[in-house]
């Protein structure tokens, strides 16, 4: 998948949720997919921290 096919996939996703949720829910949902984004990069970064220092 492209970058520009992924991010066509994303927005076709939010425009989709956003017809099916109300204001309050939508905020919910954004903040739980930006912890979960938060999250995610701070165990790869971890991994890779930890990867570059088992090479040493």
């Amino acid at each position: 998948m492209s970058g520009a096919e992924i991010t066509a996939a994303v927005t076709a996703a939010a425009n989709v949720m956003a017809e099916k949720l109300n204001a309050n829910e939508l905020a919910f949902l954004g903040a739980v997919f930006t912890q979960l984004a938060d999250t995610l990069l701070t165990i790869a970064a971890s991994m890779e921290l930890c990867d570059n220092n088992n090479e040493q």
